[in-house]
């Protein structure tokens, strides 16, 4: 027998598929998706509102031009990566638009394409960007580097995790975002990557502070089946993360569907991060990782299961928000606050059958045994779902929604 429990407490020291329409990515699911012993007025206090969240449109010029008049083929066997950058590179000074077509267009990750300023990359419906297999540490579909008011929208990109050459790095992304601002990546999907789906961070300066990314928009995508993370938020703020799914990682530490992690050797932090009404789901490793140092990280009305790790991990983080979320069938706790984490809530979130270690259910390639889950009954209470370390402090758990 299931039951639902609600506590109150303070704790002071202890895929493959075309991109979905907004609006329609998480709301359709919703009730499918919630535990077993729900009442039907109680799905509806923790359904996540189906408002869409509509993302900036970066300032840029009028001009539109197409790759293919740049070159590109579009044809699955002829690298294209030159045709792209010459039709960047023509771009007035305003800016504009470069449109793709659909096709397979290969591009060269160890040259890359980068991206410029006051510019929109907009993939066409059946575009996809496929990486050039290649045996590099470090190599990169897309890059925006020092830019300002950038967009990237639409198609695919896939990366070459299973015909990459070499055996060394982790470093393999679809798109790298280093010291830019005002950039909005939106209704693409990317996957196969050696790396990440998506990594943006700060750029290293030589005898200068690292210049952190400010102002950048994930919205509509899905990032799935890459060998290290979905998404990397390193030095960065004010990073916004909205109607999209991180799912199948697994290959390589940390395995994360989102890892918020600045670089240890940048000085700066990751400050000011909203992630809201997204799937997180079937990763290797955690689902969210908040690791030193981050400040105000967000986390609301997603759905966080079935990793193989902690639902979300936080170690050294301050200010954290963590609310609305159904973070169900991890493999460890929920949640687990650790190593200094502080000043940070737990509120409105519905936990069930988390810590599926109890009953020797591991992951399988980054599953969970679906089925197994099915036949096990959870704990209940915050046993199994939120753990506060000792060397944590300034934690407040207040009303949650515990099933079992």
């Amino acid at each position: 027998m299931r039951e639902t429990t609600h506590m109150n407490s303070k704790i002071t020291r202890s895929s493959e598929l075309e991109i979905p329409a907004r609006r329609s990515f998480l709301s359709k699911s919703l009730l499918m998706l919630l535990p077993l012993g729900f009442t039907p007025e109680l799905a509806a206090q923790r359904l996540p509102s189906s408002k869409a969240f509509v993302p900036p449109t970066r300032a840029r010029g009028g001009a539109v031009l197409n790759v293919r008049q740049w070159g590109a083929r579009g044809n699955g066997d002829n690298d294209d990566t030159a045709a792209f950058q010459r039709a960047i590179d023509a771009l007035p000074a305003a800016g504009g638009t470069v449109r793709v077509p659909a096709g397979n267009y290969v591009i060269d990750p160890t040259v890359r394409v980068y991206l410029r300023s006051r510019m929109h990359l907009h993939l066409l419906p059946g575009a996809v960007l496929r990486a050039k297999r290649n045996s590099a540490e470090r190599a990169y579909v897309l890059m925006a580097y020092k830019v300002s008011d950038v967009e990237i929208s639409g198609g695919r990109i896939i990366g070459d995790r299973y015909n990459h050459l070499g055996s060394a790095g982790e470093w393999g992304h679809a798109i790298m975002i280093r010291g830019s601002k005002r950039v909005t990546i939106r209704d693409i999907h990317l996957s196969q990557c050696w790396g990440d789906g998506i990594s943006i961070g700060g750029a290293m300066v030589l005898n200068r502070p690292t210049i952190s990314s400010v102002d950048v928009v994930v919205a509509n995508v899905v990032s799935t089946g890459n060998r290290r993370q979905g998404l990397t938020i390193g030095q960065a703020a004010r990073v916004q993360v909205w109607d999209s799914e991180f799912s199948n990682t697994g290959g390589i530490k940390p395995g994360a569907g989102i890892d918020i992690e600045p670089d240890p050797k940048d000085t700066g932090i990751a400050d000011t991060i909203h992630i809201e009404n997204c799937v997180i789901k079937n990763n290797e490793g955690n689902g969210v990782i908040l690791y030193r140092p981050t400040k105000r990280v967000t986390i609301k009305k997603c759905i966080i299961e079935r990793n193989g790790g902690y639902g979300i991990l936080s170690i050294e983080s301050t200010n954290a928000y963590i609310t609305q979320n159904i973070i169900r069938n991890n493999y460890l706790m929920g949640i687990m606050f650790r190593v200094k984490t502080r000043r940070s809530q737990i509120s409105g979130n519905t936990f069930h059958n988390n810590h599926t270690r109890l009953w020797g259910i591991r992951p399988q390639g980054g599953l969970i045994l679906q089925r197994l889950v099915g036949l096990v009954t959870g704990r209940g209470g915050t046993g199994s779902h939120i753990q506060v370390t000792n060397d944590s402090w300034d934690i407040r758990v207040t009303t949650n929604f515990y099933t079992r």
